[in-house]
């Protein structure tokens, strides 16, 4: 179910911010499942070597993290197109308060 979600909330992040492309339905399902993998492997691991700073800024440097995932993302996947950091760090803001909501309808 949590793919699905991740899905869905591309494909609306995408919808909602200029500069961020999906080419196709394809490309969507491997997005939610490269996100999800970068997500479990490499997210635990920059969030325990940039503590310091996550605290500091009380959490904010999250989405730091969460645009630089995104951006990886986009790397890695054909068909994916991120314009920028930029974009990629708006798209990170967008895609929480998305996935929030639809992980709280799934409840």
């Amino acid at each position: 179910m949590q793919l699905l979600i991740n899905a869905a909330a591309f494909y609306v992040t995408a919808y909602l911010i200029p500069g961020i492309t999906i080419s196709g339905w394809p490309a969507l399902l491997v997005i939610a499942i490269v996100w999800g993998i970068l997500s479990v492997v490499i997210k635990p691991i920059l969030l325990i070597l940039t503590l310091p700073i996550n605290i500091l800024t009380l959490g904010l440097f999250t989405l730091v993290i969460n645009a630089l995932l995104i951006l990886m993302t986009s790397s890695l996947v054909p068909g994916f197109k991120v314009d920028g950091f930029g974009t990629a760090l708006f798209a990170a803001i967008v895609l929480a308060i998305v996935s929030g909501f639809l992980n709280s309808l799934n409840q």
